[in-house]
């Protein structure tokens, strides 16, 4: 089993310039800049915009090239200490394959988003860097994410940080017991089943995985999670987090098994630990994972700790 941790980009510190780009789906200014107030204002960070942050093609924050060229930038420019991604929704696959990450290597950073840049930490973790999983700026300086954020801020600034997350609410199913220290990777299951094949696939061998995702249908969490069995992440693993499957839905012909029996039905098999539940993904209280560290997970039945 890998015991160690990918490599970790230097802290921040109060006075750092980090970049701010839309790598995947478009944005409003308007709905920025709460956040970057508050990065300026409470974490003392200068923050400095991709020149295409606020356009529009279709769906998408500006076309492919212009995508790719803010995000480029950012990497390459030393003075530049951690990029946030302005928001998920798609796109960010289109463009990582382009990126030259030669002067990220010589200058590694932190990557910070999550949903669709499941697809740029996959190919960060296959350089073998960390990047976090976590809360994006235009929910930053909300009253109702604060405490995600105040997680992610740690994790910036290097302070250690402790999930220890009590699940009474979901005494109808419970956790697989188990405690295990791994790696831990992963991100939104559509994009971890999309990424199959491509530089940015997980190895998830060994590791701690955890999985989220919002607004699918349960029989296609259900296909997705087959694509993962398939090609071989399931059985390996020394752990698992089931993070929020938000909003999901039945299509025409019910399914049949909520998120949490989908997901059992397919790890049945293996005796790692599960965790069910866990706050990660599409809700306020959304927990920040630096993808590629050592962690130990602990499961009880309706209690889950995670450590780094």
């Amino acid at each position: 089993m890998n015991m160690f941790s990918l490599e970790c980009p230097p802290q921040l510190q109060r006075g750092d310039k980090v970049g701010l780009v839309s790598m995947a789906g478009k944005v409003a200014m308007a709905d920025l800049e709460v956040g970057i107030a508050f990065m300026q204002n409470q974490w003392g960070l200068e923050v400095v915009l991709g020149e295409s942050i606020a356009a529009e093609d279709t769906i998408f924050a500006g076309n492919d090239a212009a995508r790719l060229k803010d995000f480029q930038a950012m990497l390459d420019d030393a003075s530049i200490k951690a990029v946030f991604s302005s928001r998920g929704g798609y796109g960010s696959s289109r463009i990582i394959d382009a990126i030259n990450w030669r002067k990220f290597k010589k200058n590694p950073k932190w990557i910070i988003g999550f949903s669709d840049i499941t697809a740029v930490h996959g190919t960060i973790q296959s350089l073998g860097y960390q990047s976090i999983h976590g809360p994006m700026p235009r929910v930053f300086g909300k009253t109702e994410t604060q405490e995600s954020v105040v997680y992610l801020q740690k994790i910036l600034f290097g302070e250690a940080v402790v999930y220890d997350e009590q699940q009474p609410f979901i005494k109808s199913f419970q956790n697989r017991v188990g405690r295990v220290s791994a790696p831990i990777i992963g991100g939104n299951l559509c994009v971890l089943a999309h990424c199959i094949g491509s530089e940015s696939e997980l190895d998830t061998k060994g590791k701690i995985l955890f999985i989220e995702d919002i607004n699918e249908y349960r029989y296609n969490i259900d296909r997705m999670l087959v694509q993962l069995q398939r090609a071989g992440k399931l059985k390996d693993l020394a752990g698992l987090i089931v993070g929020y499957f938000s909003d999901s839905k039945e299509g025409s012909v019910p399914f049949g098994k909520s998120e949490a029996e989908i997901v059992a039905s397919h790890v049945a098999d293996y005796d790692f630990p599960v965790a069910y539940h866990f706050p990660i993904g599409h809700e306020d209280y959304n927990l920040s994972i630096p993808c590629g560290r050592l962690a130990t997970l602990e499961v009880s039945e309706f209690n889950a700790k995670l450590s780094f």
